[in-house]
């Protein structure tokens, strides 16, 4: 299995209020497509709450194949989900790695 984690980091500009409205609707749509894309075997979004770090929201998702991830990261429901919380983003990290 292969676990993809990705980190964004909201723009520190934005006022709280902002930043909680798009990455609530964030975790919404990204949950959601657990029904969606066949792919995702299984999928979490949590909010950082340690206010020392530098990231504010955490996706991780677990997928059996690394060619399971590339159609997970370039289908059209994911592309949607992800490009509404692109503008307010000032930092994205990713990593895929195997799980023992």
């Amino acid at each position: 299995m292969y676990r993809h984690v990705v980190l964004f980091r909201f723009r520190p500009e934005l006022p709280s209020e902002t930043k909680q409205k798009a990455a609530n609707e964030f975790k919404e749509g990204i949950l959601n497509l657990k029904g969606i894309i066949p792919q995702i075997r299984s999928i979490e979004v949590g909010f950082n709450v340690n206010a020392s770090e530098k990231w504010d929201i955490c996706l991780m998702g677990n997928f059996d194949t690394l060619e399971d991830i590339r159609k997970y990261s370039t289908s059209p429901q994911h592309l949607k989900v992800a490009g509404a919380l692109k503008p307010f983003l000032d930092g994205r990290a990713c990593t895929d790695y195997v799980v023992d």
